[in-house]
């Protein structure tokens, strides 16, 4: 065991992270050599650290010179409510960090973990792609409009499928007038009216409770996004148009003995 510590220590480190447990023994011995040990590192927790520290995980300490050791400024325990952490700073990732999330029961956390993966869905989406649109229900009227100027040159039954589209985009503002309680009736008449005047930038504004302009106010979603909201909204209407009838099994008749029970 002693053999084994020192190969460890000869790798010039000050911090020795291991997924499983470190006896009293060679704990004394890191602490002798002045070798931080931490034991019981979480599995997935380890990997996203090597990462972040510039490192490598590694089984085997024969090699020193083959081994890619990670490095970070500070490493400090640190209180979260009645846990304790630790923390390191200074990493090598310098644009990685770690997000904690406190709420008083499971499922406001579970809200906010939803909450926080779609926000950073969003990011990952934009960043790939960093086109984006004027949000605000804007870019959903101006659609709405072009769906129904080719609704009116279209004869037929086709012309219904496409004006009820259309009324199908108006309600994300109508959604978005109702959630920051403003009177959706009358915001999404004035923000039709304005685009057929001309206005192609007019949206909710949630602030002054009226009509504002989009690209003035920076209010902008991604372009990605946006288009497989479409395509999955599309997808699941024309999944249900597809069904023609519905079968609904007869429930099953419970027994009786006469007595009620």
């Amino acid at each position: 065991m002693r053999a084994k510590c020192e190969k460890i220590i000869g790798h010039g480190i000050n911090v020795f992270i291991n997924r499983q447990l470190i006896y009293n023994f060679p704990e004394e011995i890191f602490a002798d050599r002045g070798v931080m040990a931490i034991e019981h590192a979480d599995f997935d927790g380890i990997e996203r650290l090597a990462l972040v520290l510039g490192g490598e995980i590694t089984s085997t300490f024969d090699h020193p010179d083959q081994v890619r050791l990670g490095t970070c400024k500070l490493v400090e325990e640190t209180m979260i409510g009645e846990d304790k952490v630790l923390r390191f700073s200074g990493v090598a990732a310098g644009e990685s960090c770690t997000i904690v999330l406190r709420g008083a029961s499971a499922q406001l956390l579970d809200e906010a973990d939803r909450s926080l993966h779609d926000a950073l869905c969003v990011l990952s989406q934009a960043v790939k792609e960093p086109r984006v649109v004027l949000g605000g229900g804007c870019a959903e009227m101006i659609m709405a409009k072009a769906v129904e100027e080719v609704a009116r040159a279209t004869p037929g039954k086709k012309a219904i499928a496409m004006e009820a589209f259309a009324r199908a985009l108006r309600q994300i503002p109508t959604i978005i007038s109702d959630n920051a309680g403003l009177d959706s009736a009358d915001l999404v008449s004035r923000i039709t009216a304005e685009h057929y005047s001309g206005s192609t930038t007019a949206g909710v504004d949630i602030k002054t409770g009226g009509v504002g302009n989009m690209d003035e106010l920076g209010i902008f979603e991604s372009f990605k996004v946006k288009q497989q909201v479409l395509m999955s909204a599309s997808e699941a209407a024309e999944m249900i148009l597809r069904v023609d009838d519905i079968i609904r099994c007869q429930p099953r008749q419970r027994g009786g003995d006469g007595h009620g029970h």
